[in-house]
């Protein structure tokens, strides 16, 4: 792997000294033997892997033959319409639909993102040399974190749906002896099923599970952001920092837009099928007929939460920044306040009482009480804690307006083709997909 040339003020991660030229040589933490080696290895078992001619063509043939073919095959030939209430499936098509568009998409997205940018761009491992240690560390424990979190998903529905699938078959819900013996064809169908199933639902969380790593990255950079305000820094690097988060912000959003969309859509119109069918006149719902389609929705529906929560959290972040710079300016301008014995950050609180010394001025009043309340809902980003005195010692009064003001007018965040990820937006989809429901209910059981 090619070295990349960098300045000697940066912290390489392997240094490499040239007796000629004196520059320091640093390899980028992504190569193949390190970090990325077992990611790389978990896409080449998952078929998704486009690192070379073969490895590409054998991705395409596992995702047709699973995304496209088994799905087909399983709806006309194995629906099984003249199966009894507890065999007969009637939401299958809506089962296979929704899962193979929303795989599809994702396939799509992830084939798209790996041979366009390559996995360690893909994935910000070549804007790491330039992060602190403690980003770097935390970033690499959270990728091999991820692949877990993936199972943890993909594990309980393929294990219900195994049990399903197994019961189906072993109580005689097909009888089509395609190779000879009913028993033999029964359990390739049902294990192609199976494949099927857990191929689809991997490639879709692992998308979502990917976007939620590069978001923690983010907000892992805020973090280490936010110390900025804690020590004597110029406007300067304060600012190319920010505007630095600000563009990886907006290359994620870039890339991400349309797979958020169309999952959104995808996922909407798979739930709002799924209701109507099931609430029909006369229509019989149980676990039997109905189990595979509520299997299909928790699933949908929990990739939609993934993407949508990790969108809002590192949206929520990044606006957090305003309020740490008007709380830095204000303590900045205020200029009084006091200082704890052990050296720790209380909390500030109004004081109202005993200020006959004060001669006029504004008075900072510091305790701790409270700060084993929050637990770990504070950071280094939105927090209640002072800044201290020597975080500003050198900073005048207009340059540190002229950035609030700055943080105010340049709020960053995830956006979707410019509407911005945050609790708000969240609440509005949320008002709306409950004002299509409620009109659907009333259109099909009578709520009014």
């Amino acid at each position: 792997m090619a070295d990349i040339d960098i300045d000697v003020g940066k912290e390489p991660l392997i240094n490499q000294e040239n007796n000629n030229n004196k520059k320091i040589f640093n390899r980028c933490v992504s190569h193949q033997q390190d970090e990325l080696h077992s990611f790389r290895k978990y896409l080449r078992w998952m078929c998704v892997d486009h690192s070379s001619p073969w490895t590409a063509i054998l991705s395409w043939t596992m995702f047709v033959v699973f995304t496209l073919v088994v799905p087909a095959i399983s709806h006309f030939l194995l629906a099984c319409a003249d199966c009894d209430s507890y065999h007969s499936r009637p939401y299958d098509s809506v089962v296979q639909l929704s899962l193979s568009s929303v795989a599809t998409v994702s396939f799509l997205c992830l084939t798209r993102f790996v041979s366009k940018y390559g996995l360690r761009r893909f994935l910000f491992f070549d804007k790491l040399w330039d992060e602190s240690e403690t980003v770097r560390r935390n970033y690499t424990n959270q990728l091999n974190t991820s692949l877990h979190i993936v199972s943890y998903f993909v594990i309980p529905c393929f294990s219900a749906m195994s049990a399903y699938k197994i019961w189906w078959y072993a109580s005689g819900g097909s009888r089509i002896p395609f190779l000879g013996n009913v028993v033999l064809s029964d359990t390739v169908a049902c294990i192609m099923e199976l494949c099927s199933w857990l191929y689809r639902t991997t490639v879709i969380f692992l998308v979502c599970v990917l976007f939620r790593l590069i978001c923690h990255l983010q907000i892992l950079r805020l973090q280490d952001f936010a110390k900025l305000f804690q020590i004597d820094s110029d406007v300067g690097s304060i600012l190319s920092e920010h505007l630095r988060i600000r563009r990886h912000l907006r290359i994620i959003s870039h890339r991400y837009r349309s797979f958020i969309l169309c999952l959104l859509i995808l996922v909407t119109g798979s739930q709002f099928s799924s209701l109507l069918i099931t609430t029909k006149a006369y229509t019989e719902v149980n676990m039997y007929r109905a189990g595979e389609l509520a299997l299909c929705s928790m699933t949908l529906v929990t990739a939609l939460l993934i993407l949508l929560r990790s969108a809002s959290k590192i949206t929520h972040k990044a606006q957090a920044v305003t309020c740490l710079a008007a709380k830095w300016h204000v303590c900045a301008t205020l200029e009084s306040f006091d200082q704890t014995v052990d050296g720790e950050t209380p909390t500030l609180v109004a004081r109202n009482n005993n200020n006959d010394n004060n001669n006029g001025h504004d008075v900072i009043t510091l305790t701790d009480t409270d700060s084993d309340e929050y637990g770990d809902e504070e950071d280094d980003l939105d927090n209640n804690n002072i800044i201290p005195a020597y975080a500003f010692s050198t900073m005048s009064f207009q340059k540190r307006q002229a950035l609030v003001s700055y943080f105010e007018n340049n709020r960053a965040g995830i956006t979707v083709y410019g509407f911005t990820l945050d609790r708000g937006t969240l609440h509005t989809i949320f008002g709306l997909e409950l004002s299509l429901v409620l009109w659907l209910l009333g259109k099909t059981i009578g709520i009014s």
